[in-house]
């Protein structure tokens, strides 16, 4: 089928944000359709309770992967599509000032910095002692990757329907205000998570100004993995100033640009959703194909 195709096609040759909405989805997806079916054979499973953080440190224990598997599940459509969404916005944005294994290892490190406020938060606020719950969701990840690109952007513009022009740390005072309005009442955890999350980001951009990548230690685990399986030594990304309409800074580590064949892809890409993948050229398809090997 021509859908599972492009489908097939934009996994293979998308970035890293592309890459995460896909699993994303897909842990969604294949759990709700084979869980949904197996009360049919009077087989209740709870396969969320696996896969959740507890907010009982002990719980990890026995489910230790639950630290960053929750940041790949989701509860409901609505859930999973307001957070993917959130990521598609957010990673875009990252993206232009760093490079897609920095957005992989924040996604991830996000994740076990906000899950452990999670935790601590249940553990030391007399409010919430004693409850036990749980978390899923991508969305402190994404407040990680948000909080970065505004901690080193904060100036940059971003035009919303119905708003016109706005800054772009005006859109993450909103979204933290909201969660700290929210903290007393339902889903407490969650919006403590969010919190985390950005904050985690905020510090992350902070130090990496310095010189200081502290999720540096997991992007070398990802290029050790990367070497094993492509059989090819990985090079160091040149480095880079660039700013939007923020203040110049003269030392900064570890921050990219894309390179020509990226933008082409992209610019294929932005061609195949607007007008499909018939639209592209012969040479178009051979170049995708080969981008993707």
């Amino acid at each position: 089928m021509r859908i599972i195709e492009d489908l097939k096609l934009q996994f293979k040759i998308g970035d890293v944000v592309t890459k995460l909405i896909f699993w994303n989805i897909a842990f969604f997806a294949i759990p709700s359709i084979v869980f949904g079916v197996l009360p049919l054979f009077k087989v209740n499973i709870d396969y969320l309770n696996y896969v959740s953080l507890s907010s009982n440190p002990l719980d990890l224990l026995w489910k230790p992967w639950t630290i960053f598997s929750y940041a790949f599940f989701h509860f409901g459509i609505f859930h999973i599509l307001f957070n993917m969404l959130m990521l598609n916005f957010a990673g875009r944005l990252f993206l232009i000032f760093f490079n897609q294994k920095q957005l992989l290892s924040l996604y991830f490190i996000g994740s076990l910095f906000a899950g452990s406020i999670y935790m601590l938060s249940y553990m030391f606020f007399p409010a919430l002692a004693n409850v036990n719950t749980s978390l899923v969701g991508a969305s402190a990840s994404v407040m990680a990757i948000l909080f970065a690109t505004v901690s080193y952007s904060p100036l940059m513009e971003i035009r919303l329907l119905f708003f016109g022009n706005v800054k772009l740390w005006h859109i993450a005072l909103v979204l933290i205000v909201i969660d700290l309005f929210q903290l007393p009442m339902e889903n407490t955890g969650g919006h403590l998570s969010h919190i985390g999350g950005a904050f985690f980001g905020y510090i992350y951009t902070q130090l990496l100004k310095n010189g200081t990548d502290i999720c540096g230690w997991f992007t070398s685990i990802i290029d050790f993995f990367a070497t094993i399986f492509s059989g090819k030594k990985t090079t160091p990304f040149k480095k880079v100033h660039r700013n939007y309409k923020a203040p110049v800074v003269k030392k900064v580590s570890r921050i990219v640009t894309k390179d020509k064949g990226q933008q082409q892809i992209d610019e294929i890409l932005d061609k195949i959703s607007q007008s499909g993948y018939d639209s592209l050229t012969k040479e178009e398809k051979e170049f995708l194909f080969k981008a993707g090997k």
